[in-house]
């Protein structure tokens, strides 16, 4: 076999194929590969995010629900505006029960709170201490929501222990067009 110029050039030729071949295809193609590598990783990584984001939504949203249902609750609570007079009763009936004068009521002007009114009602009453505080207690106890504010207890100056308060009972209701609705603004 002769070995001249030719088959010199043709044999660095093969030689140089595979190192050419690794510069030119396989070192790009290798690259490419792991920059679908990375962005397979990062979008694993979102999709386990969003799944942890997608079972908290659910927890947000059952939540929600319970929130929404506590919500329906105290609205249930909420008298009407016709339904203001049995529980204006309700309060003077208590007073009476538990020993103190009939009070005396002073209706005010509803005022905006929220969704809902709020009827301040002042009120003054005398008797002993303990029969205020029971009195206190059954406001307390009523099915509806009510607050009592401005509360001033003034001591008789005479020898039977009696008491007189004034204060402002403010009885929150929903206004009839809201009953009308179903309580939904």
């Amino acid at each position: 076999m002769r070995f001249g110029t030719r088959e010199l050039v043709l044999f660095l030729a093969v030689l140089m194929l595979p190192i050419v071949s690794y510069f030119l295809v396989f070192q790009p193609q290798s690259k490419n590969i792991e920059q679908a590598k990375g962005e397979i990783a990062h979008k694993k990584e979102m999709l386990t995010l969003l799944r942890i984001e997608t079972s908290r939504n659910e927890d947000l949203k059952n939540a929600n629900e319970i929130i929404k249902a506590r919500i329906d609750e105290m609205e249930d609570l909420l008298p009407s505006n016709k339904e203001m007079d049995l529980i204006v009763r309700q309060v003077s009936a208590l007073a009476i029960e538990a020993g103190l004068t009939s009070p005396t009521l002073k209706s005010a002007k509803p005022v905006a709170a929220a969704r809902f009114r709020e009827q301040p009602l002042e009120m003054s009453t005398k008797g002993s201490f303990e029969g205020f505080y029971a009195f206190l207690l059954e406001i307390e106890r009523l099915p509806r929501i009510t607050r009592i504010v401005d509360m001033v207890i003034k001591d008789s100056l005479e020898e039977d222990m009696e008491i007189s308060a004034e204060f402002t009972l403010s009885i929150y209701f929903r206004a009839d067009e809201q009953v009308a609705q179903g309580a939904t603004p």
